[in-house]
């Protein structure tokens, strides 16, 4: 009887494992140049052909945050050499994040560091740390440094020295309508005081440009991976660090937007902002 009762409880678990397998592969999905509804299982070969996939969220949303390890998780799974690159971090972190990936710095040590790079909580993250360390997938910094946004959001993009410039080029506050829209939304949502408007706006494309330039070099020195980010939807979105990516690479990408009711849907965005909207949130 003990025995039947051991190989009954290890159906249940093999079946329920599988489910939690299928649900994850069948997360669903909206296909905006095709304007219909899929699936992460029957997007995914599109999705690898590109060598940058760009995955938005809303910072505090744990279900966006789910959704991106669903996709790591079946790009990884996929064979194709991964990094993830994250928003989160900035440049100047990267060998503490090599450290974290190779298992030189344990869970309280690697916590400390996100916490000086990044406000959210912690848990949000850490099943994507988990799975990069776990499988020694690359993790990448892609963020500028807060004293350089804090400069230019007080006095101007100007006001760098062509030592904090870097690779950067010129940046100024001309954008299209859209994203002009976008980053006004920004600028409200901040608690801004005294910040001038146009000094956000070339903070706000200092981000998009650094995160692009961080991932191209990257992908330089790493020709066969591909690369995720894991970006705020703003930052994902084509307006965003796709035209950044564009200017200086032809490499392809794909950009991957969480349903968001009233401002991320498919009938409020199209094939100029993102390839597929994540439903369901």
């Amino acid at each position: 009887m003990r025995i039947w009762f051991v190989l009954f409880m290890l159906s249940v678990f093999t079946i329920g494992c599988s489910q939690v397998e299928k649900n994850y592969y069948d997360h669903r999905m909206y296909d905006l140049a095709q304007e219909e509804i899929t699936t992460l299982s029957e997007v995914l070969p599109n999705l690898t052909m590109n060598r940058i996939i760009l995955v938005g969220e809303f910072h505090n949303n744990k279900a966006h945050h789910e959704s991106q390890l669903h996709i790591i998780r079946a790009v990884f799974e996929s064979g194709v050499p991964l990094a993830i690159g994250f928003e989160m971090f900035q440049s100047e972190s990267q060998s503490d994040i090599d450290k974290w990936v190779s298992g030189k710095l344990n869970v309280r040590e690697f916590k400390r560091i996100y916490y000086e790079n990044w406000n959210f909580p912690w848990e949000l993250y850490s099943p994507i740390f988990e799975l990069a360390r776990k499988n020694k997938v690359p993790m990448v910094g892609l963020n500028v440094s807060r004293d350089i946004t804090r400069q230019v959001s007080q006095m101007g993009f100007k006001s760098l020295s062509e030592k904090q410039k870097g690779k950067l080029s010129e940046v100024s506050c001309r954008v299209d309508k859209e994203y002009m829209d976008f980053i006004k939304n920004a600028f409200g949502a901040h608690a801004h005081g005294e910040l001038n408007f146009t000094h956000f706006c070339e903070a706000q494309l200092i981000w998009d440009n650094v995160m692009a330039i961080n991932a191209l070099a990257f992908l330089d020195k790493n020709p066969d991976y591909t690369i995720i980010l894991i970006t705020g939807s703003g930052h994902a979105r084509k307006k965003g660090i796709p035209k950044q990516i564009s200017k200086r690479s032809n490499l392809s990408y794909a950009v991957i937007l969480p349903e968001v009711s009233g401002s991320i849907s498919p009938k409020t965005i199209t094939g100029e902002n993102a390839d597929y909207i994540i439903m369901g949130h």
